[in-house]
């Protein structure tokens, strides 16, 4: 039997030229296995997102479908609309990558005036009307596209250190714009990580990359020595979150009270976990548990099995972004679908790791899971683009479909 393989795009080689159509040309491919794990976990999360939340909305509101009702209209919205953008072409985001990214910039400095609303002690919503979100998540988005669209122009002049200089530049701008005009840390972290793993991707010098993790950690260390010598003291609640990761048992009765109380709750469950809706620590013990934290509260009554089992959704997740960016159609919409690739694994890998205390507590959300429309809107929308790139994918023999 003759031997077929996927036709695929090699993200250096240059994008083809195409004419531009509202909502593209099909191909022979439209991704149902990343919509359907998109629309387990979502349903999923929605089944925790009850069970973490009932009590607490119930002595708040006097309705322990306060926030499941909330997050389930959003949820359903979001997923129509990320099936809508799927059916759009991914090729409008190149006459519109200019727009997007200054518009991100000037939504994250409205923040500073009367638009902007403070939650939780964070100045970092936008309210026009009844519409309140966060621009930083504008700005994941933005860079996505701006740095696939700059690699793209760049054609093989990527490879140079000013090149790669430039689109980190590019970057750093939104990072930047995040932390300063929106005072969101967590947010900037996630774009510079977005930034240098794309740059990466773009060109893979494993010498520079070598070299910038070693400086990295090597900063890394040298500010926590500091910290935890010379500012025991300090008032600041980002050294304080510093000081409580070193030593959470410390600072048990204040800000080590919600890590601790994870970490029990993580412990308690063993191996298959209290059961679903028993959780003792979900009562008050860990704070907005439905948020950040929801990670805990699941292997509190699922398990460590339960853990690991949402851990391979989301592995399952990212082998279909990977499936689509090798036999995306172009240069620019393969670097679209790896840029959310990697957006969706470092919001994975820092909420669990802030949850188990391998990392000082930054205020992600885990993707689909945790309560928050703003982060289901733009979540949905980057796996809309997703789809609309896998849409357009072709092969040689339609009978190798995955």
């Amino acid at each position: 039997m003759k031997k077929t393989t996927a036709k695929t795009t090699s993200l250096l080689e240059p994008a083809k030229k195409s004419r531009f159509r509202l909502f593209g040309e099909a191909g022979d491919f439209y991704d149902f296995s990343l919509l359907s794990v998109i629309i387990l976990l979502t349903c999923f999360g929605l089944i925790m997102l009850y069970s973490t939340s009932a009590y607490t909305a119930q002595l708040q509101f006097g309705d322990d479908m306060y926030y499941f009702k909330k997050q389930a209209y959003i949820s359903i919205a979001c997923i129509a609309l990320a099936i809508f953008i799927s059916f759009i072409d991914y090729h409008i985001l190149e006459k519109i990558h200019f727009l997007l990214y200054i518009g991100a910039l000037m939504m994250m400095a409205l923040v500073r005036t009367p638009l902007g609303s403070a939650s939780h002690g964070a100045r970092r919503w936008l309210k026009i009307g009844p519409v309140q979100f966060q621009p930083a998540e504008v700005a994941k988005i933005a860079v996505i596209v701006t740095i696939s669209w700059a690699v793209v122009k760049m054609g093989k002049s990527v490879k140079t250190l000013r090149a790669s200089a430039l689109l980190l530049v590019l970057g750093g701008i939104l990072s930047g714009g995040a932390f300063f005009m929106t005072d969101n840390l967590s947010t900037a972290i996630i774009i510079a990580g977005i930034t240098a793993g794309m740059v990466f991707i773009a060109n893979p010098d494993y010498k520079w990359f070598a070299v910038a993790v070693i400086l990295c950690a090597a900063a890394a260390v040298l500010i926590m020595m500091y910290v935890q010598k010379n500012m025991q003291d300090s008032s600041n609640f980002r050294i304080r979150r510093m000081l409580v990761w070193l030593n959470p048992e410390d600072y048990a009765a204040g800000d080590g009270y919600q890590t601790l109380q994870a970490l029990y709750a993580i412990g308690s469950g063993g191996l298959f976990g209290r059961g679903l809706g028993n959780s003792i620590q979900k009562l008050g013990s860990v704070p907005e548990a439905q948020n950040d934290f929801i990670f805990s509260i699941i292997c509190e009554e699922l398990g460590i099995f339960g853990g690991i089992v949402v851990l391979l959704f989301f592995g399952y997740m990212l082998y279909r972004l990977f499936f689509i960016a090798q036999n995306a159609p172009d240069m620019f919409g393969s670097l679209l679908v790896c840029g959310v690739f990697v957006h969706i694994a470092l919001q994975v890998v820092l909420n669990v790791a802030v949850v188990v205390n391998l990392l000082p507590n930054t205020g992600v959300t885990l993707p689909f899971i945790s309560y928050g429309g703003t982060s289901v809107l733009f979540l949905m929308a980057e796996m809309g683009l997703a789809l609309s790139v896998a849409r357009q994918i072709r092969f040689r023999d339609p009978r190798i479909l995955l």
